[in-house]
């Protein structure tokens, strides 16, 4: 993708932010090549902007006219404006809650990556852990894949498998799923770093 040089990342979350912290523990460690260059959320109070305020990235809230569901095109070119101008290379969706669509996928072919804390295909969608228990699954996990007009359809990259104990509940299967994806997440943006 980018001959080894440093990535350009543009990072949308809607919550905590993480996969994020996640994200520049490795950039700070040496072990992903790459540059925090905008940190956008649909929320304006969400943590993840704060992080992203600490870590010296470009911050903002981008809040779609509907409170859920698509971010319609008006916003999407909203979204792609901020990363263009911040020359970003790979856009990582990390806890974003809403669905990104032709505007943003033509803006960046192959280029938009999520995590999600399930085994794709198995439970799309949100409350990953709890479809996996309701499901009776032994294993779960996380995978992240590229992001195309469905929810969480887009195809599979990497994935990490965690296992389910007896006992557990959605909040204990989530904990553990989020320490998968935090050692997941940056591998796999470390992988696109080294592409030609």
């Amino acid at each position: 993708m980018n001959g080894g040089r440093v990535l350009r990342l543009g990072v949308l979350g809607s919550g905590r932010g993480s996969n994020l912290e996640a994200i520049v523990h490795a950039i700070d460690e040496g072990r992903l090549p790459a540059a925090l260059a905008a940190v956008l959320s649909d929320r304006p109070e969400a943590r993840i902007l704060e992080l992203g305020r600490k870590s010296g990235a470009r911050t903002g809230a981008i809040v779609p006219s509907e409170p859920r569901g698509p971010l319609g095109a008006g916003t999407e070119e909203e979204f792609v404006r901020v990363l263009r101008e911040e020359n970003v290379e790979l856009v990582v969706l990390a806890g974003f809650m809403r669905i990104v669509g032709p505007v943003f996928l033509a803006a960046y072919p192959r280029r938009i990556i999520n995590i999600h804390p399930s085994l794709l295909p198995k439970h799309r969608g949100s409350r990953a852990a709890a479809q996996a228990l309701a499901a009776g699954d032994t294993v779960t996990g996380c995978t992240v894949h590229y992001v195309d007009e469905g929810v969480d359809t887009g195809e599979i990259i990497a994935q990490r498998e965690v296992p389910v104990f007896p006992g557990d509940t959605a909040e204990t299967l989530q904990a553990r799923i989020q320490t998968a994806e935090h050692e997941l997440l940056p591998a796999v943006i470390a992988s696109f770093a080294g592409h030609e």
